[in-house]
């Protein structure tokens, strides 16, 4: 077990900073388990409602590439591919050469995948919605006991 390093003038944390902490982890655990649920029953696997998230909230003027979908999932570039292949055969997303540089492909969602991808969000968001108090609470703890910034 790796040993742990602590400042000398380090605020010790107390009963509600742990109970804050606890309750976010928790949070997060309920929120990641209702949000497979919700691809589950949609038909997805937990990466493809990752996969289909990532294009859809990718930013800049291009398409997403398989390069940069694999480094948004934190997977290899050929597990990227295999994903792609399975939601294009699903008319989730399509795939194509990107113009400039025809060994780079680019990804961009079909209308079946946006339709998934929004009803999927829309359930997610009103969940977070309801743990937004917690959340709160963490954030209020984290600058409490944070350190000071310049």
């Amino acid at each position: 077990m790796a040993e742990l390093k602590t400042a000398p003038a380090e605020q010790d944390l107390g009963p509600e900073d742990y109970q804050a902490l606890g309750a976010f982890r928790r949070a997060i655990r309920e929120f990641l388990a209702f949000s497979e649920a919700g691809a589950r029953d949609l038909g997805l696997t937990t990466q493809q409602h990752q996969a289909l998230l990532a294009v859809k909230c990718h930013p800049g003027p291009e398409p997403m590439s398989i390069g940069e979908l694999a480094d948004s999932l934190l997977i290899k570039n050929h597990s990227a591919v295999g994903l792609v292949e399975r939601l294009v055969e699903r008319d989730l997303v399509s795939r194509r050469p990107f113009a400039a540089d025809r060994r780079r492909v680019a990804i961009s969602l079909r209308p079946r995948g946006e339709a998934v991808i929004a009803a999927i969000s829309r359930r997610n968001l009103a969940q977070l919605s309801q743990a937004a108090d917690i959340m709160t609470g963490l954030v209020e703890t984290a600058r409490r006991i944070g350190p000071a910034r310049d």
